[in-house]
């Protein structure tokens, strides 16, 4: 049984939504540099070497240990695809907007928990849904400065991660989240290490670049690792509207290192993304308060 601390929660997922802020931006520089898909081999390769070297000599085969290997592939290759769209997005599009349209994803699962999880999808889910998607629109609307192949690669990251979390829900009864963990950065490394002849092109980093490249795969473990952590000390309805703090970050780095700050009509649909995510998370809790009755 875990401890119930909402302040020290609230902190780490603070903390969290920071690291992959700063996982986003470091990838925006690098790829206009280095090819995406070997930043993407790098980020799950470092990652998956930290994790051996950290956690092998604890636990052993206890890291790959599963009922569920095809499930847990899966999985991680739609992780691997969100990884190289959203990098293929921050590429050619600022950091706020992308992040913003990313955000869509939980309004995503809310109506695929109704086919995929046989969950009710009620009037409320689908309002605050509707409300999302149309500040999807306000920043992605026609006569927009964003780059309409980055919005077509940022749509596609959202819809594999919205799978993947569907996917999870799935799993989580059945899998410990250290195996889940480890599984994605074990397919993504032999994934794109099968690749890698392919993929290796343009310049070789130098040591302040090769730095950043594996940086990546620090920010991301570690903020998973936070994610993690925070959820063990205070319930997801509490900490999902949280989350939405990485849109800040997000526009905070890409305004002191890119210049780069959302129009009136971007933040305008930033917030009502918000609003819908939001909605969506109360929605959701509210749901979970009645079971709990129910089965009280």
């Amino acid at each position: 049984m875990h401890s119930h601390h909402p302040l020290r929660a609230v902190t780490l997922m603070l903390a969290a939504m920071l690291c992959f802020a700063l996982l986003d931006a470091t990838s925006k520089h690098l790829s206009q540099t280095f090819n995406v898909p070997l930043l993407v081999w790098a980020r799950y390769t470092v990652h998956c070497l930290l994790m051996v070297a950290l956690l092998g000599p604890k636990h052993g085969l206890g890291l790959v240990r599963t009922t569920r290997p095809l499930a847990q592939t899966v999985r991680a290759l739609l992780l691997v695809a969100v990884t190289g769209f959203a990098m293929a997005a921050f590429q050619v599009m600022p950091l706020a907007e992308t992040t913003a349209l990313i955000f869509v994803t939980p309004l995503i699962v809310a109506l695929l928990a109704g086919p995929m999880l046989g969950e009710k999808v009620g009037m409320p889910r689908w309002i605050a849904a509707l409300v999302g998607f149309a500040g999807m629109v306000l920043i992605a609307r026609p006569g927009s400065t964003l780059a309409p192949a980055g919005i077509a690669y940022t749509m596609i990251a959202a819809v594999c991660y919205a799978f993947y979390q569907i996917q999870t829900r799935k799993m989580t009864a059945t899998e410990k989240p250290l195996t889940m963990v480890f599984y994605t950065a074990l397919v993504g490394t032999v994934a794109m290490s099968l690749a890698l002849p392919w993929i290796w092109a343009g310049p070789t980093p130098g040591p302040l670049d090769a730095l950043m490249i594996c940086s990546l795969a620090i920010y991301g473990g570690t903020g998973h690792f936070l994610l993690t952590h925070a959820f063990r000390h205070a319930p997801a309805s509490v900490l999902a509207p949280f989350l939405y703090v990485q849109l800040v970050w997000a526009s905070l780095l890409g305004w002191l290192f890119y210049d780069q700050w959302p129009d009136a009509l971007s933040i305008a649909g930033m917030i009502t993304i918000v609003a819908g995510g939001i909605a969506v998370a109360l929605v959701e809790r509210s749901a979970a308060g009645r079971i709990d009755t129910e089965r009280g």
